[in-house]
């Protein structure tokens, strides 16, 4: 609560894969970056490994200067491009609430530093933290204002920016890279870790939920703007965190390129999605969309359905979505969303593999599932299948899926 942090004398750190603990390598280890988080768990004190007996412990109060304290388990949240290998190792059975939704990394600290589970898996300059520092946003935003006409969605965007700290959305006022646009007010699905909608009695939202439907109009002129000047290789793309499933303005959508597409041949056009309606895919790719992303937990139907809740489609239809975007030539991404323990399972990566075989996807961001993990633990249908590793997952699908590319963020393909 003071924002201190106590190592303990002697036992280790010790960390989950799953619900499981697992021992941890020195090489499983890096320095903590720089522009990561630590949290507290209130109500969840750590779990240490016994360097005398390997037995893990639970270490529920100390006496620190004569005055015993009840413990609090901390955890990570890694900077954008790093996959985190390992959960914290926490005693959580007490804990009355749900996390709020981040991706919660197994921390240590030795030889003066804080120790992270997790390894680089993409660098970017586009998304580096040190490139979006909030001294140079302000007076942006107040150009941008000045330059372009009052609308909707630049005064959501502004609050994204500002209040949610969307790297996408300082992009756009930053007049650079890669800038959001947000046409979604529904969603047909109900995902675990919506980051806009979360029901009453579970953690807060990360995000303000987009509360009306862009006109046409803005959103062409926000995306000629953004391509016509950004340099880099700018990016446009719809589906974020602050709305639900932009397939539901698959029309609006398809509108809007055609006409950014009369103004402007420059930038790359992207989408974001769940991947729920084919046919949709198929209308809007049509209209001179470039690139596509569709997010999945899992290549395995029942772990997929056990997350997304999907609303009248299923993984069949993600699927099909896949192959029909590789069929009708867009650089086709899949929004993977690991999580140790349930993402490294062997029969989970013998899926994936399956998966990108049949369908031709270029690229697999292997992004974190930001939510409580014991609420995914919870939920996740009951299975046998080993965990090799995060780092050996990776090792896997780079042999088995030579010609995929494995990263983090959004690739530019104009």
């Amino acid at each position: 609560e003071k924002g201190r942090i106590y190592d303990h004398p002697y036992f280790r750190m010790a960390a989950f894969s799953g619900r499981s603990p697992v021992p941890l390598a020195p090489q499983d280890l890096a320095p903590l970056p720089e522009f990561s988080k630590l949290f507290f768990i209130p109500e969840s004190p750590p779990v240490g490994v016994d360097p005398e007996t390997g037995a893990l412990r639970i270490v529920s109060e100390v006496e620190v200067d004569g005055t015993v304290t009840r413990c609090r388990a901390v955890a990570a949240f890694l900077e954008p491009g790093w996959v985190r290998t390992h959960l914290p190792a926490v005693e959580d059975t007490e804990r009355s609430y749900t996390l709020p939704m981040w991706a919660y990394t197994a921390v240590g600290y030795g030889d003066g530093k804080y120790w992270a589970a997790g390894f680089r898996i993409e660098r970017n300059h586009r998304w580096d933290p040190r490139n979006y520092d909030d001294r140079d946003l302000i007076p942006a935003i107040k150009a941008y204002r000045e330059a372009e006409p009052d609308r909707p969605l630049v005064r959501h965007l502004v609050r994204c920016a500002t209040e949610n700290h969307c790297f996408a959305a300082k992009n756009l006022f930053l007049r650079r890279w890669e800038a959001p646009l947000p046409v979604s007010r529904s969603c047909n699905a109900a995902c675990l870790g919506c980051l806009s909608m979360q029901p009453a009695g579970n953690c807060e939202a990360s995000h303000e939920r987009l509360s009306f439907t862009p006109s046409r109009e803005e959103i062409v002129s926000l995306a000629v703007g953004h391509l016509s000047r950004a340099p880099e290789k700018p990016i446009v793309s719809f589906g974020q965190g602050c709305e639900g499933e932009p397939l539901t303005e698959y029309r609006l959508m398809a509108e809007s390129i055609r006409e950014i597409r009369q103004k402007t041949g420059r930038g790359t056009i992207n989408l974001n999605t769940n991947g729920s309606w084919p046919e949709r895919v198929r209308t809007v790719a049509e209209s001179g969309l470039d690139s596509i992303r569709i997010s999945l937990n899992s290549a395995r139907p029942e772990v997929y359905a056990a997350y997304y809740r999907p609303r009248n489609y299923g993984f069949r239809d993600v699927e099909r979505s896949i192959l029909l975007a590789r069929e009708m030539g867009l650089y086709t991404m899949i929004n993977y969303l690991v999580f140790p323990g349930i993402s490294d399972q062997e029969a989970e990566i013998a899926a994936l593999i399956g998966l990108i075989r049949r369908t031709g996807v270029n690229f697999i961001h292997l992004k974190n599932l930001n939510i409580d993990p014991r609420q995914y633990i919870e939920k996740m249908p009951a299975g046998d299948s080993p965990a090799v590793g995060m780092k050996e997952m990776v090792r896997i699908l780079e042999r088995e899926l030579p010609g995929v590319r494995l990263g983090y963020f959004n690739q530019p393909v104009r």
